[in-house]
C-alpha cells in the first residue's frame, strides 16, 4: 500500500512540475528552459525563473495535450484506489465483521491503482519517445538547440512503475486471502474408556470390630 502511495504522490508532482523538458541554449547558456504540461519556464543564472502558461490547449502538440487528460485521469483513479484499497486492508478495522467485502475492496483498489500507472507511463513514454525522435532528426540543422528528458520525465516513469506494482500486489493479496484454507477444526480425544467401577467393601467401625 505505501508504494502505491509513493507512486501516487509521485503521479501528482510529475503532472504539475514543469520539467517534462529541458533546453540549454549554446548561445546563452544563462538561461536554462523547462517545458511541462501548463507551462514554459526560464530558469536564469541569477536563481530567477520565470514562467509562462500555455496559450491554448489546441495549440498544444498531440503528445502534451494526451498526456494532460491521461495523468489527470490517473491522479483521480489512482486517488479512487487508495480510498477503495484502504478499507480493505487487514489492520483496518472497518468492516472487520465482512471479510468477503474487505477482498473486494482490496482487489477493486488494486485494479483501480494499476490503471492509474498504465494511465501514467502511456503519456510519459510518448513523450519521451517524441523527444527522442525531436532530438536525432537530420532535418534540423545542428546549431538549433534541442530539447532533453526532464527531471519530471524519470518521474514519471517511478510514478507508473510504483502504482502498476503496488496495484498488483494488493490485487494478488486479496486473492490469496479469499483461496485461503479455512483452519482445520480442533481434534478432540476421545473420552478414554473407564472400566466398571469397582465395589470396595466399606471399612469396618471401631464399634463393630469384634475382639
Amino acid at each position: 500500500m505505501l508504494l502505491a502511495v509513493l507512486g501516487w504522490v509521485s503521479s501528482c508532482v510529475t503532472t504539475f512540475v514543469p520539467l517534462w523538458k529541458s533546453l540549454n541554449l549554446e548561445l546563452n547558456e544563462l538561461e536554462v528552459w523547462s517545458m511541462g504540461l501548463w507551462q514554459v519556464c526560464i530558469a536564469h543564472e541569477e536563481g530567477a525563473v520565470e514562467c509562462r502558461a500555455h496559450g491554448s490547449f489546441l495549440a498544444l502538440p498531440p503528445a502534451l495535450r494526451v498526456a494532460r487528460l491521461l495523468m489527470c485521469f490517473s491522479d483521480g483513479l489512482g486517488l479512487l484506489g487508495c480510498a477503495l484499497a484502504t478499507p480493505g486492508l487487514r489492520g483496518w478495522s472497518c468492516c472487520h465483521d465482512k471479510p468477503a467485502l474487505k477482498r473486494r475492496l482490496l482487489l477493486a483498489g488494486g485494479a483501480a491503482l494499476g490503471m492509474a500507472g498504465m494511465a501514467t507511463l502511456a503519456p510519459v513514454s510518448w513523450v519521451a519517445y517524441n523527444t527522442v525522435l525531436d532530438f536525432w532528426d537530420d532535418t534540423v540543422p545542428d546549431i538549433v538547440p534541442r530539447w532533453e528528458f526532464g527531471e519530471a520525465t524519470f518521474l514519471g516513469w517511478f510514478a507508473g512503475a510504483s502504482l502498476a506494482t503496488g496495484g498488483l500486489l494488493l490485487a494478488g493479496s486479496a486473492s490469496t486471502t479469499g483461496t485461503a484454507m479455512p483452519p482445520a477444526p480442533a481434534c478432540r480425544q476421545p473420552p478414554a474408556a473407564r472400566g466398571p467401577a469397582r465395589s470396595h467393601p466399606p471399612h469396618p467401625k471401631n464399634a463393630d470390630l469384634v475382639i
